[in-house]
């Protein structure tokens, strides 16, 4: 039997955990909770953990490593999110897989012809943003580093027929459909926010590649700074 991983995502309001089994290309999600409420993540994100092991008829002894989203996103969210995981990956020796959020959108898309640009609302009027294709395989691949971006600007990076994916099209889709008329193609709203199932395919994907994370210093990916960091520098 393939190993089992235990994902989350918190980088969005959308709360997800996941157990998996195999990679990317066989594998397969053996549950998955999603949860989108005012409710914070520390309120609820122990709380799935232990129903989804439980219904899964399963113990903590099985799990064979811990995925985690790795943003951008809400930095109170990623935070949870990677004390939670980090923590559970130090107690029981298992490796720890991070993957950025956007590449978890990008990869819950069904393969095309088109780009693909992953999009997360990043507030202050901004998008956190990543620009990805699919090869040969089907297989998505970035190719661009996330950043944050105003939409004007957004729209003047696009210049061809793009699929727009994301929670980020909440606030913004209408506003990028009027501004680049067939350059953009809006996917289904189900695959907006982070799927912690294809988060733990993709680090089932990683583990049979020998990849993992070293728990003590891998960090959420914030791509900009925080509020308390911007006025620190302004009080310096």
């Amino acid at each position: 039997m393939a190993e089992l991983i235990l994902s989350m995502d918190t980088a969005t309001p959308c709360s997800t955990v996941a157990i998996t089994e195999g990679d990317l290309q066989s594998g397969r999600v053996v549950g998955e909770v999603s949860l989108s409420s005012s409710v914070t993540h520390s309120r609820r994100l122990l709380t799935a953990i232990d129903w989804l092991i439980r219904e899964a008829s399963i113990s903590k002894d099985d799990i064979s490593g811990y995925g985690v989203g790795l943003g951008p996103g809400s930095f109170t969210g990623l935070r949870i999110g990677m004390a939670t995981a980090k923590g559970l990956a130090a107690a029981s020796g298992k490796p720890l897989f991070g993957v950025s959020s956007l590449d978890i959108i990008a990869a819950s898309c069904p393969p095309g012809r088109t780009p693909l640009c992953a999009l997360l609302d990043a507030r202050k009027k901004e998008l956190y943003v990543a620009f990805y294709r699919f090869d040969e395989n089907g297989g998505v691949v970035r190719m661009s580093e996330p950043e944050a971006l105003a939409p004007e600007t957004l729209i003047q990076r696009i210049k061809e027929p793009t699929l727009m994916v994301g929670d980020g099209l909440r606030s913004y889709g209408d506003y990028l459909v009027s501004e680049m008329a067939d350059n953009c193609i809006i996917a289904p709203s189900h695959l907006w926010s982070p799927s912690a199932g294809v988060l733990g395919l993709i680090a089932g994907s990683m583990a049979a590649r020998g990849e993992s994370d070293d728990a003590a210093t891998v960090a959420p990916l914030y791509v900009r700074a925080s509020d308390a960091e911007l006025n620190l520098k302004k009080k310096s």
